[in-house]
Order: C-alpha cells, then structure tokens, then sequence
C-alpha cells in the first residue's frame, strides 16, 4: 500500500510541508496546485526537490469546472487542461483529479459529460498522462459516485478512472457498498478524511472541519473496506480541509496523518482479511488491564508536602528503589512513585515543570507488541540506562514528553516491584482507595484530536461526545477515552485560553501533562471520614452548591447533609450515581480527586466541573497561589 497526502492537509510553505511529509513516513503527495503556484521554483526544480526527499508525486489536483460547458467555455476548459498538461509533465506526475462542475453554466446530461471526459482522456493520452474523474458533493449535476462512475465507464477510455473521497460519498450518506460493484482496476485513486457530525452546508462542513480518519464520526473504515472489496490496489492518500491543523505544526499534522492511515488499513485488514491480504500486519491494539502506576518527579520541600499528602490519603510508604532516589507509596491496586533524582529523566521533568507527572505505567497483555505497535504508528520511543539489577521496561514518549511505561506478566515485568524494591515495613490502615478511576491530562485545545487519536489508535478504547467545561474565566473542552471494560479511562481537557485553570497550569508548568488523578473509593462517606481523620483537608465547596443539589436531586435530608458535611459534590443520570471528593490544590495547581460509582454511572461528573472550578479559584486566591 502506498501512503500519500495532499499538500493541502499541511500547514506550512511548500517545502515545511515537503519536509513533515517525509519524516512522517509518507510515499508520495497530492501536490494540490495553490502550494505549487505559491512557491518560487519551476515546476521541473519542485518535481525535483519532491523526489529528493524521497516522495512521489501521486497526484496533481483540483483541475475544476470542466465538464458540461457551454459550446462557447468548453474550448476554453480544453485550453486549460492542456497547460495543466504541460505542467505536470515538467512535475513529473501523470495523474490529474478532474472534480466535477460547480460552474454556474454547466449543463447536466451523463452522456454530455462522458463526452467531454472521453476527449480530455484522448488528449491527455497523447501525452502519457491519466485522468481521474471525482464526484464532488456540492458539484451541480454530478455530485454522487455512482453518476461519476457511470461517466467514466461510458467515457470507455483505459486512461480515464474514478477517484473516489470518503468524505464526498460519506457526507452526503450514500451507502459505501455501492462502490463495491465498481471494478478496482477503474479506479485510480481513493482519498480519505473523517468529519464530525454537523448539520450545515456540505461545501462549508468539508472545507473547515474535515479530519483524520479516526477523529471524526464518519465511517472511514467502512468506506475503505468497500474499496479494497474492488480489488483497488493504488495509493491510499489524505486529504484534509481544517482552520485548525491550518494554524497548526506541519510535522504534528503529518505525524498524526499517517498514524491515522496505518491503524484504519489495519482495522481493515481485521474486519476482511481476503479483501487486505496483502496489507503489512502490525500488532493489534493493545488491551489495558489499567494504571499500573504513576510517577512525580520532584524535589526538596516539594517533595515532603507530596509525600505529606499521600500519607493523609491513606497511601504506605511501601518500597525504596535498590539504585535510586524513588519511593513507592500504595493503597488498594494504586502505586504512586516519588522520584527525587538529580540526574536522568526524571530530574529534566522536574527541571522543566516543577514537580509533576513525568511517566505512567499501563498494564497491557503484551508491553512488546504494543511498544511495536506505537513505533508502527510514529510515536516516539523513550529509552534510559538501565542499572544493576533493573527490568528494561519497554516504553514510549507520551503528552508533553512524558513518558508511558508498559507492564505485563507474561514477560515478568510486574514483577518489577518486587525485583527493583526493597520492601518498608509501615502499619496503619488504608483509607478505602482502592484503583485509579482515571487520569486528567490538560493540553492546549490545538493538541486534542492528536493526543484522542494517539490513545484510540494504540489502546482498545472508546471516546466519549466533547463537552464544554465551563470556567469562570472561559472555556475547556473535554473529552473522556475508557477502554471498554473501564478499567482504564483518560479525560482529555483542552484549554483555549490561560485565564481558565486549565490554562493556568498549562502556562504555568511549561506544559505538564496529568492535573489530576482521580482515585476511586467503594464508600465515599467511609473514605471522607477515614481521610479527616488523618488530616486531610477537602476543597470546601458553598452552600449555594447544597442548596442547588437539593432543588435539582430528589435527596433525602440526611444524605444532603452527609453531602454537605464532607465537602462532597454529586451527580446521578438514569444508570446510577456519581460521588466526588477533591483535595485543595497541591503543587501550584494540581489536586487529588476521589470518587464513587453507583449503578451504571458512567460519567465523570461534568455537571459538577464549573463548581469546583469556581471554588479551586477561590481557595488558591485566598491562599496567593498563582492560579495554574
């Protein structure tokens, strides 16, 4: 399978583009013309620097307004054709996309257009060159596959083909099964993008909110598998209308593009492995069993209130490392790290945002195939000396630079704890903790389809609607992955401006990448009591906050009261009900969240999100901690 993407996806000048393009991984480019005309070479010297870096040009695009013209305006299309002719000679490519006519002349009839396909295909014959015919969704007589098709096939001409755009035939919800009746061999080229579900103007929904494969609500894979049933063995390639990725770093988008290709073909490949036999296998998405563990870095007076804080929530100081400055505090299933080095990774995190989250541990059924798997699809892969007596834990660069270890049994890295720890002996009794719920990871709203489409593509999970978080200074957006099961689940928290919390930690941290880590209890009411007791403070919330919950839940007094009294925020929705409970913030602006599922409760309390926020803001104004 040849991999492309059309210049037009990238954001940059020709040769930024050109550049993230490569070192994505791609085969070849869609040199979409605008690019072309506003770089300052020849088109020989473009064809030239594109080979160079090691690509082909797959496409040359959009040849427009062509078809059903007027007797008067058709000679003059013909003329243009032409010079698009002579430059893709000079380019060096021989495949040129026709789109069909938005002109407002254009005549309709399928026997007039396929007339005027046929000649341009004479003529473009001549010259060794190929012409790809392609329905667009708004085009005025000809907006749907199955009439672009039938023009082609009446064009009868072997240098004619169809191109076909899942977001044309998808976004106008025609079935893509309908192209499984075309021969493969009529088809030249398949272009791919995703889109979320809008209601609105076809030409406005594609040219601003197009997206990767993966990161929208159509069905891309779908689509595919209906091409590959043809027999289509040509490139595969993206081709992706947004204002974001627009304003966005060239070799991000690429990066993602091709993530985006390789886990769809292989999605494909699984559904119909007759249709994709000859589709390189990669390992499948790996299956989290949960958080295996997480580590801060920090140092100093840091260092002892974190630790300070852990034990008020209940958490042992259970192991010290056989080499290094880290210790291990449990509860329940959780392990927290404390990492004090100087030297190594951990001390850079440190250096760069103060004391955070600098690596999480995730418990998958195989760490090898899915560090295979993640390589595959671009990330980037992290590695550290390993000392005397330590496992070589396979692992890869997460958000922000962080790192995401990867644990199993199979290969006895879970026993890690037991190999690389030697154990302290500390009594009490724990709190009711007992697994981590989730993890809370803030990002600039810019890097939230890129990280949403990281997680989906490597792990098994399914990704919740975005919702907006309302904070008193602005907006958050907010999107929820789980794997299927829930043992583990990822909040994805874009902010758009640093006058929201989220912004403020973002700003502030230089970009750290869990906030908050949510711990989860079996009785919430039990836990609150047994976390006073060891003098943990709560984030106190309002009255006003119990007065609404009594208006809008159907509560009984008492348990309004149990409510109030310990400083807990609730929600319910027809499955169940939701409890939650928050630490004062810690650290400049991260907090401790702990919470309890009821029933079928599946959420993660949104409702609840502006409160608290409101009141993190106004204890931290109090306090004179900038507000992160």
């Amino acid at each position: 399978m040849k991999t492309s993407i059309a210049t037009v996806s990238i954001s940059g000048n020709l040769v930024e583009k050109l550049e993230a393009i490569a070192a994505a991984g791609f085969d070849g480019i869609e040199i979409f013309e605008q690019d072309f005309i506003a770089h300052d070479g020849t088109p020989r010297e473009v064809g030239e620097l594109i080979r160079s870096m090691g690509l082909d040009i797959t496409l040359f695009q959009p040849f427009r307004d062509f078809e059903g013209l007027p007797e008067r305006l058709r000679a003059k299309a013909f003329e243009r054709a032409e010079r698009k002719f002579d430059l893709m000679q000079e380019l060096g490519t021989d495949l040129v996309l026709v789109c069909s006519s938005c002109h407002p002349e254009a005549l309709g009839g399928i026997d007039r257009a396929s007339a005027d396909v046929a000649e341009l295909g004479e003529r473009a014959a001549k010259r060794g060159l190929r012409v790809g015919f392609e329905a667009l969704a708004w085009g005025h007589h000809v907006n749907d596959h199955r009439d672009a098709w039938e023009i082609v096939r009446r064009a009868d001409q072997p240098n004619v083909g169809l191109i076909l755009d899942s977001f044309h035939t998808l976004g106008r919800g025609i079935d893509p099964d309908t192209i499984r009746r075309i021969p493969g061999d009529r088809i030249f080229f398949v272009q791919l993008a995703d889109a979320p579900r809008i209601d609105m103007d076809l030409l406005y929904w594609s040219r601003h909110f197009r997206n990767m494969p993966g990161e929208g609500d159509l069905d891309v894979t779908g689509f595919m598998m209906a091409v590959m049933a043809t027999g289509y063995a040509g490139p595969v390639s993206l081709e992706i209308f947004n204002d974001q990725f627009r304003g966005g770093l060239p070799r991000g988008i690429a990066r993602d593009g091709y993530r985006s290709l390789i886990a769809m073909m292989d999605d494909v490949r699984r559904a119909e492995p007759s249709i994709a036999s000859d589709l390189p296998p990669i390992p499948a998405r790996s299956r989290v069993g949960g958080v295996s563990f997480v580590e801060f870095a920090t140092r100093g007076d840091e260092a002892e209130a974190l630790e300070s804080m852990l034990e008020t929530l209940g958490f042992r100081h259970s192991g010290t490392h056989i080499a290094k400055a880290l210790t291990l505090w449990t509860q329940g299933e959780i392990r927290i790290l404390v990492n004090r080095e100087t030297t190594g990774f951990a001390s850079s995190a440190y250096a760069m945002h103060g004391t955070t989250v600098c690596d999480v541990g995730i418990a998958v059924e195989d760490a090898a195939d899915t560090v295979d798997r993640a390589g595959r699809l671009g990330a980037d892969p992290f590695g550290q000396p390993i000392g005397p007596g330590e496992l070589d834990i396979p692992a890869i660069r997460g958000l922000s630079g962080s790192v995401l270890h990867f644990i199993d049994e199979a290969s006895g890295l879970s026993d890690v704890w037991s190999v690389e720890f030697t154990k302290t002996q500390t009594g009490g009794t724990d709190a009711g903790l007992r697994r981590i719920d989730h993890l809370a990871q803030t990002m600039s709203y810019d890097e939230m389809l890129s990280w949403s489409l990281f997680y989906t593509t490597l792990f098994e999970m399914r990704k919740s609607p975005m919702v907006d978080v309302v904070d008193p200074d602005g907006l958050v957006r907010s999107q929820a992955l789980e794997a299927r099961d829930g043992a583990f689940r990822i909040t994805l928290n874009g902010a758009e401006t640093h006058r929201t919390m989220a912004g403020h930690f973002l700003a502030d941290s230089f970009g750290a990448s869990v906030q908050h880590i949510a711990l989860a209890s079996d009785d919430i009411f039990a836990t609150s009591d047994a976390l006073v007791a060891r003098g943990f403070t709560p984030l106190p919330m309002s009255d006003n906050y119990y007065a609404d919950l009594a208006a809008r839940f159907d509560l009984a007094p008492d348990m309004l009261a149990r409510l109030r009294d310990g400083n807990i925020l609730y929600d319910e929705d027809a499955q169940g009900a939701f409890f939650q409970l928050y630490s004062c913030p810690y650290a400049g602006g991260m907090f401790f969240e702990i919470v309890e599922r009821r029933g079928g409760y599946a959420g993660y309390g949104a409702p609840n999100a502006p409160f608290r926020i409101a009141a993190q803001k106004r204890l931290m104004r109090q306090k004179g901690i900038p507000k992160r």
